[in-house]
């Protein structure tokens, strides 16, 4: 039984459609697994490796899915609300003790200042042109203050695979970390209540910033072969078309 985010895709077929979206081709399961590797490099060439925190700053979609599940194959990802203000991204970068921090290539906004007052490593995230859904390239920006040697080992089912804030309600906002054996585990559990095939396909709404779309929809669709398609958000008037 899969323990890892790894294992849960080792194994599917490769030519199955793994991620889709809006006037895209589907990225297959081969595709996916040869982007975690491609991810794992640039990550390890910016000195982010297993134990490291990563936060993701990305819009809905297939490149948000597809930083999630492959990030998490060498480092620790934390997606954060992109919606948020600078010090509310300050709070969160500094709370996580992050070490890096993916955002699209053209971004100039509030994570990004936010980011440069801890000296994290920013990683600016592009989409070859003609790419399938979820393909995407990593570059350095300038090289970080805080940059090291990574530690290239792949992680284990009881490291860290994702960290995410509690709402912060009734208190401050508490980091809940979740190991690569939860997400394992709690994939496989959906997939059997929703008894999901490599038949079946989810089309996600969900935001990829909270644990319904990262574990309910991605995880659970690609742990039982299936497919995922990546809507850019709930939107009422397109979503019955």
């Amino acid at each position: 039984m899969a323990s890892t985010i790894s294992e849960l895709i080792e194994t599917q077929a490769d030519d199955a459609p793994a991620l889709g979206a809006p006037d895209r081709g589907w990225l297959d399961y081969a595709g996916l697994r040869a982007l975690a590797g491609d991810v794992r490099g640039w990550l390890h060439a910016a000195g982010i490796g297993r134990g490291d925190r990563v936060a993701i700053v990305l819009p809905n979609g297939p490149e948000m899915a597809a930083a999630f599940v492959t990030v998490a194959q060498t480092a620790v990802t934390a997606p954060l609300n992109p919606s948020y203000r600078e010090e509310e991204f300050a709070f969160y970068l500094e709370d996580l003790k992050a070490r890096a921090l993916i955002v699209e290539a053209r971004y100039d906004g509030p994570a990004l200042a936010a980011a440069r007052r801890f000296g994290l490593a920013v990683l600016r995230l592009s989409v070859p042109e003609g790419a399938p859904a979820g393909r995407f390239e990593l570059a350095e920006d300038a090289p970080a203050e805080n940059a090291g040697h990574a530690d290239t080992a792949a992680p284990d089912a009881g490291e860290v695979a994702l960290i995410l804030h509690t709402s912060g309600t009734t208190s401050r906002p508490k980091i809940v970390p979740l190991l690569q054996s939860n997400v394992a585990a709690s994939a496989l559990n959906i997939l059997e209540s929703l008894d999901l095939s490599p038949c079946d396909r989810c089309l996600n709404v969900m935001p990829l910033f909270h644990i319904h779309g990262l574990v309910a929809a991605v995880s659970a669709s690609l742990a039982a072969g299936g497919s995922i398609w990546c809507a850019p958000g709930f939107d009422a008037l397109k979503f019955f078309a």
